[in-house]
């Protein structure tokens, strides 16, 4: 069983990476910057922020994979980046990290354009899928010396859309997953099932992927 802390973990994306991780056995350390009212039995919850990576870095100690699952939006606008650079190059270099980015960086086609240069991506979401590209390109860069992985989630994903756990979802590699009516979606329950399956048996060494249905 893996030793998972999800940074982030009172979010959208981070609770539900948390539940499933669980739900599979996992010890599992959900950090984010208060404790919430509705946990998740079984997990053990710790205060703190990834503006203070170093802080996190002393106390996720024993950890073999951290998961970043934090949104440039809010007071985190424009601190996502340099911060997960900060947190990257701290950790052991035996441990794993995952990066929950968005849909804006996945390609339209094999080979085309990123989602987020398309004229119909919506203008306010911009500053934000920016920032989560940046994170990939650092990754694909830099040489931290850590395995790594980083998943895009379908267009259609997000609170206002939650759906159900169906335990199935398609991986389209650096492409846009959409259905036959070219729409795009997932659930947050099977982002999660996604995650913990990469997590469990890595497919995507130093890589990045699209989930979708």
């Amino acid at each position: 069983m893996a030793r998972i802390a999800v940074i982030g973990g009172n979010g959208y994306a981070g609770r539900h990476i948390v539940a499933e991780a669980v739900d599979r056995g996992h010890t599992v350390v959900s950090v984010g910057r208060r404790l919430p009212s509705d946990r998740v039995e079984g997990a053990t919850y710790l205060v703190g922020s990834l503006l203070t990576p170093s802080d996190l870095v002393a106390r996720l100690e024993g950890v073999d994979t951290v998961v970043v699952s934090v949104p440039a939006r809010g007071e985190m606008e424009g601190n996502v980046r340099s911060n997960v650079g900060e947190l990257v190059r701290e950790l052991p270099t035996e441990v794993r990290v995952g990066v929950i980015g968005g849909a804006g960086g996945s390609l339209i086609a094999p080979g085309g354009e990123r989602l987020v240069d398309q004229a119909s991506f919506t203008e306010e979401y911009k500053p934000e899928a920016l920032e989560a590209i940046g994170i990939l390109e650092d990754l694909q860069t830099s040489d931290f010396g850590h395995d790594w992985f980083y998943v895009h989630p379908a267009g259609g994903f997000g609170v206002w859309n939650p759906g159900e756990r169906t335990g199935s979802y398609r991986d389209g590699g650096d492409v846009l997953v959409v259905d036959a009516e070219g729409e795009s979606y997932i659930s947050g329950a099977d982002l999660a099932v996604a995650v913990v399956d990469e997590i469990e048996t890595p497919k995507h060494s130093r890589e990045r992927f699209a989930v979708g249905y």
